[in-house]
């Protein structure tokens, strides 16, 4: 029979919780609950909301950036890291293409998510949170955007 001193045994014991607290964080990045996003104060958008556009209408607009600081923060931070600084997990956001080059990829992600063999590495948000909380996130981000 092996002897363990109380020490040791605390030891095991609080890294047995530790492992168990980050193995539970991790698999909730496959489990986000999308939390609504108010953009009533945001203009309208030519076509309504069905009709998906391919350039940014909110870039420079002060209320988009708000929202969009928001919205990330509720939808977006859990897996893309605080201020769009990525611990690991999903892309580090500041480095995406800015401007109306880049809009569309984003838009495109946004709205369809991403998925290889399988497995999601990104939700579709585009029907759940609306493509004005898109291109608001889309304008918050681009405030962070940085050089490699």
């Amino acid at each position: 029979m092996i002897k363990i001193s109380k020490g040791r045994a605390a030891l095991l014991a609080a890294a047995a919780l530790a492992t168990g607290a980050i193995a539970s964080s991790l698999s909730a990045h496959g489990n986000v609950t999308p939390q609504a996003v108010d953009t009533s104060a945001l203009p309208d958008l030519a076509g309504g909301n069905d009709t998906w556009v391919t350039v940014n209408p909110y870039r420079g607009n002060e209320k988009a950036l708000e929202i969009g600081q928001s919205a990330y923060g509720q939808n977006c931070a859990r897996c893309h890291g605080i201020d769009a600084i990525s611990g690991g997990i999903a892309p580090d956001l500041r480095y995406l293409e800015t401007g109306d080059s880049g809009d569309e990829w984003y838009i495109q992600r946004f709205q369809h998510g991403s998925s290889r063999d399988g497995k999601v590495y990104m939700p579709p948000m585009g029907e759940v949170l609306g493509q004005k909380a898109g291109w608001a996130i889309r304008t918050w981000i681009e405030s962070k955007h940085t050089e490699e």
